[in-house]
């Protein structure tokens, strides 16, 4: 009987929260929030255009960078609707099946993007060690095969959750603590045993983003190893540039990330509000300023910004 219990859920849906005990000033919240969706919407789109209309730009490291303004772009459709729906309207209800979907492409889409900036280190320690074959080993279609492995790999590590998620009753509060859905979250509504999610959702996190950090760090290394070899100091200083933007946004990424994830699992009793904040910046600080950030460090894509706002 309870494993036939635990195939029907009691809550159909769940209500959604923004920030508890602000709601006077939600639609006041609301104002900054979109505000950031347009510019990173807007920010992530002129990223793509220049790069697909300026033939200079179609370089691994340009490529690269598309890929992950169209990682950005997804996460921000994948939150927007329900974020602002909360701020703007007190839109709470969700129903079950939305929520894993929704929770599916923001755990999904982030570990994308944790995969598109493991590529981008590999691209500069390419750069770096190897100048004369860099276009030779980077070509287009390694490229492509690369993206399409980690796409599969996201797909198979985190397609689970949701279909594990989708098993369990959820009898008890159906509230959730934030504005969009987590599996951390959902999971601990469920009146079953999620021993089983807990375990395969801490083990995806340990083989995707820590596998991930682990290799972008062994790439530092090899990169720095490669410039301390370089007799002149200006070549040096110029090469350890070109990886500047590159670490701000692994910075910007995997901070959020990692404190959110040490905090789920291990400091339950931390400040709510603080949990919702870094949860907050973790999935709109990145995309927000990584074009920003490529924008200011990127000469030849600066130039040509520069030059579409001219025209």
């Amino acid at each position: 009987m309870s494993a036939v219990n635990d195939s029907k859920s009691t809550h159909d849906a769940f209500l959604l929260t923004g920030i508890p005990g602000h709601e006077d000033v939600h639609l006041w919240i609301a104002v900054p929030f979109c505000l950031m969706y347009v510019i990173l919407i807007l920010g992530n789109s002129v990223i793509l255009f220049i790069i697909k209309t300026d033939s200079s730009l179609h370089e691994p490291m340009y490529i690269f960078l598309s890929m992950l303004a169209i990682t950005d772009l997804g996460l921000s459709i994948a939150t927007a609707p329900t974020i602002l729906g909360v701020f703007f309207f007190n839109s709470r209800e969700i129903s079950l099946d939305a929520c894993l979907a929704q929770l599916f492409f923001i755990h999904f889409l982030q570990c994308t993007e944790s995969a598109v900036l493991l590529l981008m280190a590999f691209d500069r320690f390419v750069a770096i060690s190897n100048p004369l074959r860099y276009t030779s080993i980077l070509t287009l279609p390694r490229i492509v095969k690369m993206g399409l492995v980690y796409v599969l790999r996201g797909v198979a590590v985190i397609l689970p959750l949701p279909l594990l998620l989708k098993r369990y009753r959820y009898c008890r509060d159906n509230i959730l603590s934030h504005s969009y859905c987590l599996h951390q979250e959902v999971m601990k509504l469920a009146c079953s045993d999620i021993t089983v999610n807990n375990i395969y959702g801490l083990s995806g996190s340990i083989l995707i983003m820590g596998l991930d950090s682990l290799l972008i760090f062994l790439s530092y290394v090899m990169i720095l190893q490669t410039v301390l070899s370089i007799a002149s100091r200006e070549e040096c200083l110029k090469a350890l540039n070109t990886c500047i933007s590159h670490l701000c946004i692994v910075l910007l990424f995997y901070t959020p990330e990692l404190i959110l994830t040490v905090i789920h699992r291990f400091w339950n009793n931390s400040s709510h509000l603080l949990q919702i904040i870094l949860g907050y910046l973790n999935l709109l600080l990145p995309p927000l300023l990584n074009p920003i950030v490529y924008s200011v460090k990127c000469k030849h894509l600066r130039a040509r910004l520069i030059r579409l706002c001219v025209k």
